[in-house]
C-alpha cells in the first residue's frame, strides 16, 4: 500500500469514527467520562468502540493516561476513552422492584423532572452495580442506551 492509498485510508477511517462518536469531546466531558468509567470497573460494563475488529466488549482496565481496556472474545485491546462508549441503562428503566432495592440504602428524592438524587455512596455503588446513567451519559452522547435485558 502506497502512502497515498493510507492516508485515504486514515482519512476514511477518521471519518467513521468521527460520524460515530462526534468529532469533539470536551476535556471537562472526557474527564466525566474517565469518572464513571472508573467507578463502572468492577462491574463489567460492556462498550462499544471504534475498532470494526472489537466492536463490542468488556471494559476489562483503565489507566491512570485514560487508557481503557477492552476485552473481547478473542483479545484485550486498549483505547483512548474517546473511542469508547459504555452501554448504560437510562433512569427511566428503573422497575419498581429496583427502585425498592434502590431505597434500601436510604431515602431518595424526586425533583420535578421526576429525576432522583443521590443522597449516599451505597446509593451510588447500587447505581453502578445495575449499569445505570446516572451523570447523564446517554445525553450527552458519552454513553449508548443499554438494549432491554442486555445485563440480565
Amino acid at each position: 500500500m502506497n502512502k497515498e492509498e493510507k492516508d485515504k485510508m486514515v482519512l476514511s477511517l477518521k471519518i467513521i469514527r468521527d460520524s460515530f462518536f462526534g468529532n469533539c469531546v470536551s476535556t471537562k466531558d472526557k474527564q466525566l467520562l474517565l469518572e464513571d468509567l472508573s467507578a463502572r470497573l468492577p462491574y463489567g460494563v460492556k462498550v462499544t468502540t471504534t475498532n470494526p475488529a472489537a466492536e463490542f466488549g468488556v471494559m476489562s482496565g483503565i489507566s491512570i493516561k485514560g487508557k481503557i481496556s477492552v476485552s473481547t472474545k478473542d483479545a484485550d485491546i486498549v483505547f483512548e476513552c474517546t473511542e469508547v462508549k459504555p452501554y448504560l441503562r437510562p433512569m427511566s428503566s428503573m422497575t419498581l422492584e429496583e427502585l425498592e432495592e434502590y431505597r434500601r440504602f436510604g431515602d431518595y428524592i424526586r425533583d420535578a423532572e421526576c429525576k432522583i438524587h443521590i443522597a449516599n455512596y451505597e446509593q451510588i455503588h447500587w447505581l453502578n452495580a445495575h449499569y445505570f446513567d446516572y451523570r447523564g451519559l446517554i445525553e450527552k452522547g458519552l454513553a449508548l442506551e443499554a438494549p432491554e435485558g442486555m445485563y440480565n
